[in-house]
């Protein structure tokens, strides 16, 4: 099969499309036609190096953990699935090795759910790695209430944009920051925006002078600092992007594969309650350069690849 690669870790010049062995296909799996896989910026991350620690890579690297495509065929312990069937996955592993940057994957059942009536393969590849994301971490760590006031960093970002949606759902009240060329598309969400860097604070205060009840960040650094600050006197903190919001009294999230999760999202998105934008495609052998378009951090929305057959 054609796949992009990397033997080393580096920049984006490292990533070529090649010819890889079709995967293995076990018990507990389902080889899967790739017809879309989104781009994260988890994925020039470990293009990088800078998860090694967590996850070790066995090189060459096949990148990419979102897929949509067709299953073609389930291993012999996966009765929920038949060749045919649409599907969406977060096919993350232990380590570094067969990734979705290819026309084939072999998608543990774990990482899978059907893909989303009326989406798109290029709309429903960005579904699963930020959605759960998103999910996760709105009910499971800062357990969201309708009526709460939720602040959300990078609102119109890959994770934040689906955040915002699934926070107003939950029937909450949504502050999301982002530039100001993103803020009509935050109000679109059901989001109130409101432009990050110097005075954030003062701005989120005008909206909610009591504070917060829960912020959900994904940038890290100052915007973390700012949340912690912003809290109402119980609110709640999370972070995605740096562990340092332990010391906030905050909660670290690494998003975990979850079949349950993931059906839940699909069928939210089958009825238009949650929307995936798709900011650019690029074909597979342009995988380097949606990994630039996502490393300079300013994408509405998802980057997404796709594959022919």
């Amino acid at each position: 099969m054609k796949a992009i690669r990397y033997a080393r870790y580096g920049g984006p010049e490292v990533l070529e499309l090649g010819e890889a062995d079709d995967p293995g296909v076990g018990p507990d799996s389902v080889l899967v036609e790739v017809r879309a896989a989104a781009v994260n910026p988890v994925d020039w991350k470990c293009r990088e190096g800078y998860l090694d620690q967590v996850l070790q890579p066995v090189f060459p690297v096949i990148p990419g953990w979102d897929v949509s495509g067709v299953v073609v065929r389930p291993g012999p312990a996966v009765p929920e699935f038949a060749a045919g069937d649409e599907v969406i996955g977060y096919v993350r592993e232990d380590v570094l090795s067969r990734g979705t940057f290819a026309e084939y994957v072999a998608a543990p059942v774990r990482t899978l759910a059907r893909k989303p009536r009326g989406l798109s393969f290029e709309e429903a590849a960005g579904l699963p790695l930020a959605g759960l994301t998103a999910y996760q971490v709105l009910h499971r760590v800062l357990e969201v209430k309708r009526g709460e006031t939720v602040l959300v960093h990078a609102a119109a970002g890959g994770v934040g944009s689906i955040a915002v949606q699934l926070a107003a759902h939950l029937g909450a009240r949504v502050i999301g920051t982002a530039s100001e060329g993103n803020h009509d598309f935050v109000r679109g969400l059901g989001g109130e925006p409101v432009s990050y860097g110097e005075g954030l604070a003062e701005r989120v205060r005008g909206l909610a002078p009591e504070g917060v009840d829960a912020a959900f960040d994904s940038v890290g650094g100052d915007a973390l600092k700012v949340s912690a600050n912003l809290l109402a006197p119980e609110g709640r903190l999370a972070s995605i992007a740096d562990p340092e919001v332990v010391a906030y009294g905050g909660h670290y999230w690494f998003v975990r594969p979850d079949p349950q999760d993931l059906q839940h999202l699909s069928d939210l998105a089958a009825q238009g309650t949650v929307r995936i934008h798709v900011s650019k495609t690029f074909p597979l052998e342009q995988a380097a350069e949606a990994h630039r378009l996502s490393q300079e951090g300013r994408t509405r929305g998802k980057i997404v690849v796709t594959v022919s057959h």
